[in-house]
């Protein structure tokens, strides 16, 4: 039987009750297995005698490993193809900002360089979105809690990760079990992220979405909207036919009443499908009764064979002036980082790309520093 990660929390929790073990020990355990990537966990100093068996025969520091890392020429993103035990690959990209470009009470924000990491929960989709990479993979299988956190793990290393963002491979409320669990560790000793920095975007996975603020109070929630109206969302997100616009917006209703906090909607920009002004009144009228914020995003295109194309930058412009202007909703264009390196938003499809040297160039404002 392989060994589990370390950072599979439920299970080392398990087996440290029956054994008698307090679970005091395991913040002190990941500590290590984070600083020491080179060391075995009966290393650990200090714990318990009954421990070291126990960590020996059943787990490991990190099951995973980071087969390479692509860098992208606009010198601020950075791919990660990190190889699972099980032999498939999964794909998380870090994406460098300063905070200081953000703006809060019209000031500059404190702070300084800092890095965001956009992390797969699925190996594959099957949400099967026609505009995103990760959809043609189909599904091959969950993440274990651990796998999650083992990208925040191996990212680490490489960047100071202040921002996590659930955007790269997979549907992470199909995978809700494994989703809290790993949340709750980054939220916890030793990597202790803000609820406020973490996002999990979502088709819309309604059911989900209603248990999601009791579990895990003060994250942000993304939605990917990317239509105004049912029957266009179906066509290029086929999961949509399982979540009705009505009952989804509902939820979000019901979210927002709960948690008090905005939602991000994002909306993919495609030429002649849904960028038109007719689009942006109904989007506004749509969410006019929510406090969200509208990421519009560029479209990416994933291969010669693309049934899409890309916005111009004239209607992306006009589409946000409609929402902002007529319907007073904070929108935002997303920024496209990483296209060269196939990082950017909806590329995520696992191949063996050659490693590339960053560029010196200008830095970003960071996504969770928009909405505050």
């Amino acid at each position: 039987m392989p060994h589990r990660s370390v950072f599979d929390a439920s299970e080392l929790k398990t087996q440290f009750h029956d054994a008698g073990i307090s679970h005091r020990f395991i913040p002190s355990i990941w500590k290590f297995a984070i600083q020491n990537p080179d060391r075995q966990l009966d290393e650990v100093p200090d714990l318990p005698s009954a421990a070291y068996p126990l960590l020996r025969s059943n787990f490991k520091p990190l099951t995973s490993t980071l087969h390479s890392v692509s860098h992208s020429t606009d010198g601020f993103t950075s791919k990660l193809l990190v190889k699972l035990q099980n032999g498939a690959f999964v794909e998380a990209v870090i994406m460098r900002y300063d905070t200081r470009l953000g703006k809060y009470g019209g000031k500059p924000r404190p702070g300084g360089l800092r890095s965001t990491l956009c992390i797969s929960s699925q190996v594959g989709c099957k949400m099967g979105c026609k505009f995103c990479a990760t959809g043609t993979m189909g599904f091959k299988n969950n993440l274990s809690s651990g796998e999650i956190v083992e990208q925040l793990v191996h990212a680490s290393r490489l960047s100071n990760i202040r921002n996590v963002v659930f955007m790269g491979m997979g549907e992470p409320l199909n995978n809700y079990t494994a989703l809290v669990e790993a949340i709750r560790i980054m939220i916890g000793s030793p990597f202790q992220l803000s609820p406020k920095k973490i996002t999990v975007s979502t088709v819309g996975i309604i059911h989900a979405i209603n248990k999601l603020h009791g579990d895990l109070p003060g994250l942000n929630l993304a939605v990917s909207l990317h239509a105004p109206v049912q029957d266009i969302r179906c066509q290029i997100m086929p999961s949509a036919r399982a979540f009705p616009l009505e009952k989804l917006m509902d939820a979000l209703q019901v979210y927002q009443k709960n948690s008090q906090q905005k939602i991000f909607i994002e909306y993919i920009m495609l030429d002649g499908v849904n960028d038109e002004e007719q689009h942006a009144h109904q989007l506004g009228k749509l969410l006019e009764t929510l406090k969200v914020v509208v990421n519009l995003i560029p479209f990416n295109p994933i291969g010669s064979s693309s049934q899409f194309r890309t916005s111009s930058e004239h209607r992306v412009s006009e589409f946000q002036k409609i929402l902002r202007g007529t319907y007073n909703i904070r929108t935002t264009v997303r920024k496209q980082m990483g296209q060269d390196i196939s990082g950017a938003c909806g590329q995520l499809v696992v191949n063996l790309s050659d490693k590339r040297s960053p560029e010196n160039t200008s830095l970003l404002t960071d996504i969770e520093d928009i909405h505050l």
